[in-house]
């Protein structure tokens, strides 16, 4: 699972990330020009994430470069991650790669995880699980929460490193109680599933919450599941609903047909056709065989949309096209 950390997450690395004045502003691009490194690497900041100033990328990488060539290390590390995306800049993973390495050498957890990112997937250097492993090892001991998540993945698929479920709890469960929503997902998952702990729908219902009340898709469905089956929480299917609902308007297809299938059932809301085709339609067009399927039916019914037999023979053949993975 690649999980890179996102720009504006790594560029407020900054101990004087708030707002400041027309006249504070133009004091730091004084102390910049003058060649001050910080100042440098902080004017990139501010211009990259429009703080004080108008959002201009091209004009972040600028300073950007100018700091990371006095090795500061945080420009260097936000200058491989503008490379790594091609923000400001024509990307270029393989220089990403330089400006990450040198970041990491100095310590930069941000970069020492991205550079484990570009490992893992062999993006600007040739694929390497076990180096990918021990940046993540790196930048985790140092407290960072994404990197945390990162290795305890590694360590539930093997990657890198034997696997190890119990270990894949330990990393996750340090992220998770720093607010990343991602290891929050997971270790609701593994007591969900009772993979490397003890099953326990409750725990995995209060983590699933914390995430989900972050925005996470997929976690708001599994939570959305638990109170249809009453797991690790009192069945309600409204609440259900609600949170197959939100999980749905973000585009998530399994949301997407469980919300479908409720309308067309009217469990949980009123029983709603027209409402129940749209959301099938939705996550059928997202690929989902099941949605695919339950779509054909409702056309050739002609129930929630008219009636037409050819786009219901489409539909039903579609479900049953191999999927990728697929045997």
């Amino acid at each position: 699972m690649k999980s890179l950390t996102p720009l504006l997450f790594l560029l407020v690395c900054s101990t004087s990330a708030f707002c400041i004045t027309a006249e504070e502003f133009k004091e730091l691009e004084k102390s910049a020009n003058q060649g001050d490194a910080q100042a440098q690497s902080e004017l990139g900041r501010r211009y990259a994430n429009g703080d004080g100033v108008a959002r201009d990328f091209n004009e972040s990488v600028v300073w950007f470069k100018k700091a990371a060539e006095q090795e500061v290390a945080k420009a260097q590390a936000n200058l491989g991650q503008c490379y790594l995306m091609g923000v400001g800049v024509e990307k270029d993973p393989k220089k990403a790669v330089e400006w990450l390495e040198k970041a990491a050498k100095q310590g930069s957890a941000k970069a020492q995880h991205n550079l484990a990112v570009c490992y893992q997937e062999g993006d600007g250097v040739p694929q390497d699980l076990k180096k990918a492993f021990s940046l993540f090892t790196k930048a985790a001991e140092q407290g960072d929460a994404v990197a945390q998540s990162s290795l305890g993945t590694c360590y539930h698929q093997g990657q890198g490193v034997l696997r190890d479920l119990k270990k894949a709890v330990f990393w996750n469960t340090k992220a998770a109680e720093q607010g990343y929503a991602l290891a929050q997902y997971n270790l609701g998952f593994c007591y969900d599933k009772g993979t490397g702990v003890p099953q326990d729908f409750k725990k995995a219902v209060s983590w699933y919450t914390k995430a989900a009340e972050q925005g996470y898709a997929i976690a708001q469905t599994n939570l959305g599941f638990c109170y249809y089956k009453g797991q690790g929480v009192p069945q309600d299917f409204k609440k259900a609903v609600s949170w197959y609902t939100k999980a749905a308007e973000q585009g998530y297809a399994l949301a997407q047909y469980n919300l479908a299938s409720y309308y067309y059932t009217g469990e949980g809301v009123s029983q709603d056709f027209k409402k129940a085709v749209s959301w099938y339609t939705k996550a059928a067009e997202q690929g989902d065989a099941q949605a695919q399927y339950n779509l054909g039916l409702c056309y050739e019914s002609g129930e929630g949309v008219e009636q037409d037999f050819k786009l219901s023979a489409e539909w039903i053949k579609k479900s049953k096209e191999p999927r990728k993975g697929d045997k």
